[in-house]
Formats: C-alpha cells, sequence, structure tokens
C-alpha cells in the first residue's frame, strides 16, 4: 500500500490538474456552474425540513433553535453527501476511464485520488453554504467543530474504500453497479439523518447501531449542532475499522489492476 501511495504522491500534480478539468466538465455549458454542487442537497434539505419539522423537531432534546431541525438535517446530509459521491464515483470509477487506462500510461492508483479530491471540492462548497446559513438562522460554530476534519478523514476512508472494493468488482461484475443504487436508497433511511436515533424502537436501534455511518453522521450532528464533542471510542472503532477497508480494498486493486484493462 504505501508503494502506491508513494506513486499517488508522484503524480500528485496529474491528480490536482484531473481534478480541475473533472469539475470544468462537469459544470461546461451550465449558467450555475458548482453552484449546484449546493443547491441539490440543499433542496432536499428544504423538503425534507417542510414536510418533517414540525414533527421531528420536538424531538431534538437540548437545542431550542427552532430551526435546530433543519440545522440537524444538513449537518447529516455534508456527511451524506460526501460519502456518496466517493461511493457512486468510486463504483463506476474504472469503467469510465477504461479507454484512458488503455491508451495512457499513469499509475491507476491516481484514479480513486481523483475521485475523493473532486468529491471533496463539493463537501466544501456544500460546508460553506452549510455555516452561512447557520449563522443566518443564528445558530454560530464553536471549539466542536475542531472534530469535524477528523470526521471527513473518517468518512473518506470508510467511502473511498467501499467504493473501491466495489469498483472493482464492477470491473468484473457489472451488476454490482445496479445493486448498489438500490442498496444506497435503503441505506440512507437506516442512517439517522431525517430522523433522531431516539424515536426508533429498542430492537431496531440496535441494528441502527451496525451502521458505521450511523457514527460518522452522528459526529457531524454532534459537532454542527450540539456543539459537543462526538463519541471518541465509536469513532475510533469506525476509523480502524474504515483503514482496514480501506487496506484490504487497495490491496485487491493491486491484484487486480493488471486483468482489470484486459477485461475493460
Amino acid at each position: 500500500m504505501s508503494e502506491l501511495l508513494r506513486s499517488a504522491w508522484r503524480y500528485r500534480h496529474f491528480i490536482l490538474s484531473s481534478v480541475k478539468n473533472d469539475l470544468k466538465a462537469r459544470f461546461a455549458r451550465s449558467r450555475l456552474g458548482a453552484a449546484w454542487m449546493v443547491l441539490q442537497p440543499l433542496a432536499q434539505v428544504a423538503i425534507y425540513s417542510l414536510v418533517l419539522s414540525r414533527v421531528m423537531g420536538a424531538k431534538l432534546p437540548g437545542v431550542t433553535n427552532q430551526y435546530a431541525y433543519s440545522i440537524y438535517l444538513m449537518a447529516g446530509m455534508l456527511a451524506w453527501s460526501l460519502f456518496v459521491e466517493v461511493v457512486q464515483r468510486s463504483l463506476t470509477l474504472f469503467v469510465d476511464n477504461g479507454n484512458l487506462m488503455k491508451k495512457i500510461y499513469f499509475p491507476r492508483v491516481c484514479l480513486p485520488f481523483i475521485a475523493v479530491g473532486t468529491a471533496l471540492v463539493s463537501n466544501v462548497l456544500l460546508f460553506a453554504a452549510t455555516v452561512a446559513i447557520f449563522a443566518l438562522v443564528g445558530h454560530f460554530p464553536t471549539s466542536a467543530l475542531v472534530w469535524l476534519p477528523v470526521l471527513v478523514v473518517v468518512n473518506v476512508a470508510f467511502s473511498l474504500g467501499l467504493g473501491l472494493l466495489l469498483g472493482v468488482i464492477n470491473v468484473f461484475v457489472r451488476d454490482v453497479g445496479q445493486v448498489m443504487a438500490v442498496v444506497i436508497q435503503l441505506w440512507f433511511w437506516i442512517t439517522p439523518i431525517v430522523y433522531m436515533p431516539s424515536i426508533l424502537p429498542h430492537g431496531f436501534g440496535r441494528i441502527i447501531e451496525l451502521n458505521p455511518l450511523y457514527y460518522i453522521v452522528g459526529g457531524f450532528q454532534d459537532v454542527m449542532l450540539f456543539d459537543r464533542t462526538p463519541n471518541l471510542v465509536a469513532l475510533g472503532w469506525t476509523a480502524l475499522g474504515s483503514l482496514v477497508l480501506l487496506a484490504l480494498a487497495f490491496m485487491m486493486f493491486r491484484k487486480a489492476a493488471p486483468e482489470m484493462v484486459d477485461v475493460l
């Protein structure tokens, strides 16, 4: 794995330029351009807030801000959007870049880093918009926000590990992409983003606790809404599991890379 990371570092300028070109291509001929990175998740937050704020707003303990549920939603969507974008881009990464892999020599490990770089740019823009909205509704960041970079790193490690693993399998079994489209929809609803874990029945709550995103999303909500340190023990185990998953994904990628080019 260290060899793969060294290769990525040597080609860091190629990765940065590819991220820049990817962002330009995504919003070519679009009048709003990068604003769509922010508008789409915020529109989803607005819909859920409009439908559920009266019901869920009363379920948030210890928060007096009348927009607490909207803040809760935006914090959760910030974590979720990063996870989904990294997984979805990694899932089709090698299939979408098959011709590039055949025609141009570069370390194939650069592709996952390009996907992560693009997703992080989107997430930073969404974070800036989220903080601006928080300020408008009278909710200002506190010192707990220093934990946010840690949460982002754990989120990226988990989502890239999962996405890269699935992306390699998807080269050989294309059904993976179709299955994951359904899985991600279900995953959204077993992650406490639009509801609070406290409203779940005891047995179902135990199932939710098996979801790694439960701790990542909960951490975002802790630091951005409740102004408190996330559950460090749970986050530590999640981080450890994410790193193991990421290492396994890179090992699988390294072994499968020569065969992938032939299949593509």
